[in-house]
């Protein structure tokens, strides 16, 4: 036979798109339309259907970037419509390209019950199954005239992304409001089409399956009148029959689907509109749900329910009718789906704990597993959290868009710092918003690194990021899949069913240690400053706040604010959601995300500031409250203030200066750089030979695509020094050498002092910059002369080796990196560190001469993206950091925290002992707090610090009946250790239940 394939493909895709799509509806009739624009922000449905309303002409424009319109549709449905289905169809000026990131609409009926949403992908409202001829049709939608952002030529910068500087003009013009008759056989007839299309694409290129398919396909397309497509659906179904019932092979990889939407929480809209989109998207997955019978949904994000319960409790008791019947599917465990590089351990701990203890009360179920399919990179402390917090496995997808590598499995075991492991997948289909194409499916199956051992994976289905979610066109696509011969079999399953499966088959998993690291993205550790600074402060500030509070509640009866912190903690768990904390969202995200910070800071302190006063009572003595467990006269308590340590020094030196204590030796250059830091115990120079520390280095920063995600490598190539000084001063203040500087550079400036205090080892560095760059990068050099093979950067609960060297392309590829509040190389015998109060990322290169080898660590100040928000980071910032001369990871941790722990004085009258306190060294105490159940009972965590096994006690100083140990979200073990004493493995965190 001659090929004609491409003759019956190019056939069977112009009769599906030009003739059988549109015939999906047979006849209209136009709506009356009327609408009522709303002048500012949205308003309660109530409200909103209670407005007056005007004529609206179909055709016209429409809604501002930002704006609400409410739409009354009305109309009656044609007599000769009886006994058929009868849909409207709304367009509002979609482009289907643009489902979640452009306008879209909830629809309500007049008396408030919602029906389901439209948007691009899904622009249909049902009426009636068998409408009744003059039946009256009256439905309300809000809708919302979001801008587009991220368009066909994406990464423009754009004043859209903020309500301040937003344009006023209408951005769409509606296209259709009318009334519509479905016919259901051509609606399926255009799946059929589209599966096997799909299908015989995927398929070898002259098997006999591809074969019968195509000539399935001109014999269907043979019956098939094309004037009367409705009449002649049903004969061209009937010659398609024999090849869809095919079924699969015995060994074809299964799928298990799962409707998702991933809603991100922020990101090219504020969290105002994800709150409707919330809302919208889960009144169409409850539409679907209904209609039905075999599809499951799934939504992770407690906060995400929180606020449709709270904002929209008419779409809220439809979810939760649907959760108790089990198609609707919490999932993850946490608070909103975070950054996990970023937050503290007790943040990571925190969002457990508020998702777990939401989706139990309102629902009576724990997700079993924690499900991050889009967010940048995973710590490596992570596996021992989850499991630590009763979580049995993992998911996330994110690491498909590696830049370079290919991750080398699918279905594996995840190994942490600790030695935790936790059973991890990710979608051989490389997507979280699958749409169940040929394509995607055929690639789960190619894919699938497992092949060998495993037959199965998930594929989350939905439009996502903006919403929309699971349409009526993938559940009819599941259907087709469900055992069709070719093609991976799709079952909508729940992903606990999924694991449960791939663990019994997968006996021995491969494993994966350290972090999950995504090569790509790598400026999200340094974009938005301040949003990353107000979250530093923000987490500090309420542990404070908790300890100071239990402490006393514990010894004056003290009322514990349970209420108010778990407010503030909600609040700052949701700024932690992955495109907020890494600074990619829009600038009204950020604009709120720092008032938000400030707030929680403020209202935390408050907290901390009243139970410091009631803890030292009336008087007129300095009391010093020392909020870490590693410094301070009390570490966790408080004392009289006592004098500093021997006096510092400072002399002028060649036009600089040398500042020096007991430990250190520091030599500033008439540069402000810092040329020699000499460690007194060891008469080691932590400075390289010949070189300088304390240099600004501003690179050139436009990356390829992804503006205020991505640093791409390149950057390196073009760096100014930024040596010119134009003001160098010394002084002693309050006993500290301090030395002033100032710089101008490009359209910034700063001013930096550098000081060091009596018995201190570490100099410290505080900058002032008034930034206002476009498409810059702002490092600080340390030039180190350690021969370091690898450098150790704080993670949560621990810290995390990664190599200097660039021997493979795993390493290449790590050219910028995470850390906390320290990062440490060392030799042996010596190491150097720098901690910050607000950084999170940093490079580190080595290079060798007859010298010896030098190891940089520069740490990344401030980036200039102009996408999504045009202006990021211009102002003012204060960043603090510190050179630890003779570090080790012991004295690196103790200074991290010190430096974004700092003691507070209170006058008074007593000194206050600590409710705790722990007889290990490199054993760090992280949280103290009443207990989550409000029972009273004292919760402590402990971490080791070093690396090191460590062992020791708790000492508790109340009275109590029982120690045991307790969840990470702090639920009763099994068999748990009770008792003071305790043993700790390397970077283990353990959490004690003390009973009072």
């Amino acid at each position: 036979m001659h090929d004609d394939t491409s003759l019956t493909v190019g056939r069977a895709k112009r009769v599906l798109t030009e003739r059988v799509a549109p015939a999906i509806y047979s006849a209209a009739s136009p709506l009356q339309v009327d609408a009522h624009v709303l002048p500012g922000e949205p308003v309660p449905v109530a409200e909103g259907l209670a407005l007056d309303y005007e004529p609206f002409e179909v055709g016209s424009t429409w809604g501002p970037a930002w704006g609400t319109t409410w739409f009354r549709l009305t109309g009656t449905v044609p007599s000769d419509w009886a006994g058929r289905r009868v849909e409207a169809r709304v367009d509002l000026g979609f482009d289907i390209n643009m489902p979640g990131f452009q306008c879209e609409a909830l629809v309500y009926r007049a008396d408030g019950t919602p029906v389901k949403s439209i948007n691009p992908r899904n622009q249909w409202i049902p009426i009636a199954d068998a409408a009744e001829g003059g039946e009256p049709v009256e439905l309300f939608l809000e809708a919302a005239s979001n801008p587009v952002l991220l368009d066909y030529h994406p990464f423009l910068p754009t004043q859209e992304g903020d309500i301040e500087t937003s344009s006023p003009e209408p951005l769409y013009r509606t296209r259709r409001m009318e009334l519509a008759v479905f016919e259901p056989e051509v609606f399926e007839l255009s799946l059929d089409l589209q599966v096997l299309c799909e299908l015989q694409a995927e398929l070898p290129e002259t098997g006999p399956r591809r074969m019968r398919i195509l000539q399935a396909l001109d014999n269907a397309l043979d019956r098939l009148d094309l004037q009367r497509i409705v009449a002649t659906a049903s004969d061209a179904r009937a010659e398609l029959r024999d090849v869809l019932a095919s079924p699969a092979e015995a060994s074809s990889h299964r799928i298990a689907a799962i409707g998702h939407a991933h809603i991100d929480s922020a990101w090219l809209w504020p969290v105002r509109e994800t709150i409707r989109k919330v809302a919208r998207t889960t009144s169409s997955m409850t539409e679907l749900i209904e209609n039905d019978p075999d599809f499951l949904y799934g939504m992770s994000s407690a906060q995400q329910y929180a606020w449709i319960k709270e904002h929209r409790p008419e779409v809220y008791a439809r979810v939760k009718d649907a959760v108790v019947a089990g198609r609707f599917l919490p999932l993850g465990g946490m608070w909103v789906e975070s950054d996990t590089v970023m937050p503290t351990g007790e943040s990571l701990v925190r969002q457990f704990s508020y998702g777990q203890r939401f989706f139990e009360t309102e629902f009576g179920i724990r997700s079993t597993g924690v499900w991050l399919p889009d967010s940048f990179g995973y710590s490596p402390a992570l596996p021992q959290l989850m499991r630590r917090a009763g979580f049995e496995w993992f998911f996330t997808q994110k690491i498909s868009w590696n830049q370079r590598n290919v991750f080398p499995h699918h279905s594996f075991l995840w190994e942490g710092i600790d030695g935790s492991r936790m059973f991890t997948h990710f979608p051989p289909m490389d997507t979280y918003n699958s749409q169940l194409s040929g394509e995607e499916v055929a690639k789960s199956t190619r894919q699938f690194r497992e092949n060998r051992v495993a037959s199965q994976s998930i594929a989350p289905v939905g439009w996502g990021d903006g919403g929309g979610g699971t349409t009526r066109e993938m559940t009819g696509k599941a259907r087709r899949l469900a055992n069709l011969e070719g093609s991976a079999r799709v079952e909508w399953q729940h992903p606990d069913a999924f694991f449960d499966a791939a663990k019994a088959e997968l006996a021995d998993p491969a494993v994966w240690v350290g972090e999950l690291y995504l090569e790509l993205h790598r400026g999200t550790l340094t974009s938005q400053h301040a949003t990353k600074s107000g979250n530093r402060h923000a987490e500090q500030a309420l542990i404070e706040a908790e300890l100071w509070a239990a402490t006393a509640a514990v010894r004056e009866g003290f009322a514990y604010p349970y209420d108010e912190l778990d407010r503030l903690w909600k609040l700052l768990l949701l700024q932690q959601f992955h495109d907020i904390l890494p600074g990619t969202s829009i600038a009204w995200v950020h604009r709120e995300a720092a008032a938000t910070f400030a707030g929680i800071i403020d209202d935390a302190r408050d907290i901390a500031d009243e139970a410091r006063r009631v803890l030292a009572g009336e008087g007129d003595r300095e009391i010093v409250f020392s909020p870490a467990s590693v410094a301070g006269p009390v570490p966790l308590g408080a004392a009289a203030a006592t004098a500093s340590g021997p006096a510092v020094s400072l002399t002028e030196r060649d036009g600089g200066y040398v500042l020096a204590n007991d430990r250190v030796t520091v030599t500033v250059s008439p540069e402000g750089l810092i040329t020699s830091a000499v460690d007194a115990a060891t008469g080691r120079d932590a400075i390289a030979p010949d070189e300088a520390a304390n240099l600004f280095q501003l690179h050139q920063d436009f990356p390829n695509m992804w503006d205020a995600w991505d640093i791409d490598r390149f950057y390196r190539n073009r760096v100014d020094d930024l040596r010119a000084v134009e003001s160098l001063s010394a002084r002693i203040v309050e006993g500290r050498a301090e030395v002033t500087l100032e710089r101008r550079f490009s359209e910034s400036s700063l001013r930096q002092t550098i000081s060091l205090a009596p018995d201190a080892a570490t100099v410290v560095l505080r900058t002032e910059i008034d930034w206002h760059e476009t498409e810059k990068l702002l490092k600080l050099a340390f030039p180190l002369d350690v021969q370091a093979t690898h450098s150790e950067a704080e993670t949560q609960f621990g810290f995390h080796a990664r190599p200097t060297h660039v021997n493979t392309s795993w390493e290449a590829a790590k050219f910028e990196t995470s850390m906390h509040r320290f990062v440490l190389v060392r030799e042996p015998d010596f190491g150097v560190a720098l901690v910050n109060d607000s950084i999170y990322g940093y490079d580190t290169t080595r290079d060798s001469t007859d010298a010896g080898v030098t190891t940089t660590v520069r740490l990344s100040l401030l980036r200039a993206p102009r996408f999504p928000d045009p202006d990021t980071d211009h102002g003012r910032h204060v960043i603090t950091a510190g050179l630890v001369v003779g570090a080790t990871p012991e004295s690196a941790t103790a200074e991290g925290i010190a430096l974004n722990a700092p003691e507070t004085v209170v006058t008074g009258a007593r000194d206050v002992e600590p409710l705790v306190a722990v007889s290990a060294e490199g054993v760090i105490v992280s949280s103290v707090k009443l207990a989550d159940d409000r029972s009273g009972d004292l919760i402590v965590r402990i971490y080791e610090s070093r690396g090191r096994r460590a062992a020791g006690t708790l000492d508790v100083g109340c009275a109590h009946r029982s120690i045991r140990e307790v969840s990470l979200i702090e639920d009763e073990i099994p068999d748990a250790r009770t008792g003071a004493a305790f043993a700790l493995t390397p970077f283990e965190v353990r959490t004690f239940r003390i009973v009072r």
